[in-house]
């Protein structure tokens, strides 16, 4: 660990997959001590019962094993405060990913604590992301922790000498493991991301079979679905009259979503770490949700207030990509957002067709729309048109003036 102590205690964020096993190990040889494992239900769609077999079968103690739904807090506190902001990377990518990671660190942070774990340990490569993530969350929360990254510290080469090590430890290995997989594959509540491999030559199209969480658009229904998403202060509350809990809407907005194709994107991304990247990303109750947003504040909020969110998007996007989550200047952004969703709310209606999100009404007892100011009808004086006149002369005072300057 370079110059550093050995930890005696790891809690590691464990998936019960392959590499987090090999890394399990790993800690175990390389410095004898005591692993604890942490796996989340974030939603990914998977059975967890596996890991804690792994993880007994790796030799750890019941009482060091942690399995935990956290899909209520994701959404709540992570996935639905970032929608308020409409945050979008680079136009196109809704930060599936990136947003999952300061909640599993978190969790760590504080398992660490409980267990009296002078460490917490991931299995980001050197190369990505989420190593960022992980570790400036983790100091963000606690400035003394230990952050270990076997991928930046072992002596594994290849994958074959990864693959090696786990049968010298008699690590399961999965047929299909035994070489290198066609792509690798990220999934939670709120998006699936796949990248690698099939998917590294940016002109190739990717196969039909790399996505996860969405029917092609030529495959979805010829018939529209039209659903109603409820708003209260910028959070989505109810779908067609019915309430649910922030996990419970994003779930079934991804139903909804996979049914019409909605939701696939074919990116190539600036890393933090400074390369680019190719992924193909699904992000079907997300995509709806991000449209039924927009609509709701169209008619709530006021036009400068909106600019201004719109304006900041970009950099409080910027900043859960790169990790900066536990940031102050990510706090201080979602205070205003926050703030700026007081009165979103009401009732958007859409419909989801072939891969389109199409919003078709929107209402509220904040609207700010006015029949009276827009109507082409009388309007019973609300609006006097030749008011218009000395607002676009006083606008245009500075162009007449650079106008008749250039013609001198």
């Amino acid at each position: 660990m370079s110059n550093r102590t050995v930890p005696k205690k790891v809690v590691l964020a464990y998936s019960g997959g392959l590499d987090t096993s090999i890394i399990l190990k790993w800690l175990q040889t390389e410095f004898g001590c005591e692993v604890v494992t942490f796996t989340a239900d974030l939603g990914q769609g998977e059975e967890l019962g596996p890991a804690r077999d792994k993880a007994q079968l790796l030799g750890i103690k019941d009482e060091n094993i942690y399995i935990e739904d956290v899909r209520e807090e994701f959404v709540r506190d992570f996935v639905f405060p970032m929608f308020r902001a409409n945050a979008v990377y680079e136009g196109t990518y809704l930060l599936g990913t990136s947003i999952a990671r300061p909640l599993i660190t978190k969790r760590l942070v504080e398992i660490a604590e409980e267990t009296g774990a002078d460490a917490i340990a991931h299995g980001a490569t050197g190369k990505g992301n989420d190593q960022v993530r992980f570790e400036l969350s983790a100091y963000a929360l606690n400035p003394d922790i230990r952050v270990v990254a076997p991928w930046r510290e072992w002596a594994f080469k290849s994958r074959e000498a990864l693959l090696e090590f786990a049968e010298q430890h008699q690590i399961p290995i999965a047929k299909d493991k035994r070489g290198e997989a066609p792509f690798s594959v990220d999934a939670n509540l709120l998006h699936s991301s796949s990248e690698g491999k099939v998917l590294e030559d940016p002109w190739e199209a990717a196969p039909e079979y790399v996505h996860q969480r969405s029917l092609s658009p030529m495959d979805a229904p010829d018939e529209p679905t039209e659903i109603v998403i409820g708003f209260e202060k910028g959070d989505a509350i109810t779908l067609n009259g019915k309430e649910l809990s922030p996990a419970e809407m994003l779930t079934a907005l991804n139903k909804l979503g996979h049914d019409n194709g909605i939701g696939r994107i074919d990116l190539v991304e600036n890393r933090f770490v400074g390369m680019k990247s190719r992924g193909v990303y699904e992000t079907p109750g997300g995509t709806i949700l991000l449209q039924a947003h927009r609509a709701m504040e169209s008619i709530t909020l006021d036009r400068n207030a909106g600019h201004l969110k719109d304006e900041l998007m970009p950099r409080y996007a910027e900043l859960i990509y790169n990790g900066f989550w536990f940031a102050p200047e990510r706090e201080m952004l979602q205070a205003l957002i926050d703030k700026s969703q007081e009165k979103v709310a009401g009732e958007v209606r859409l419909v989801l067709y072939k891969g389109n999100v199409i919003v078709s009404g929107r209402r509220s007892p904040y609207s700010l729309y006015d029949d009276l100011l827009v109507t082409f009808e009388d309007d019973g004086g609300a609006y006097d048109q030749k008011d218009a006149e000395g607002f676009i002369r006083l606008n245009a005072l500075r162009l007449r003036t650079l106008a008749a300057r250039n013609r001198r």
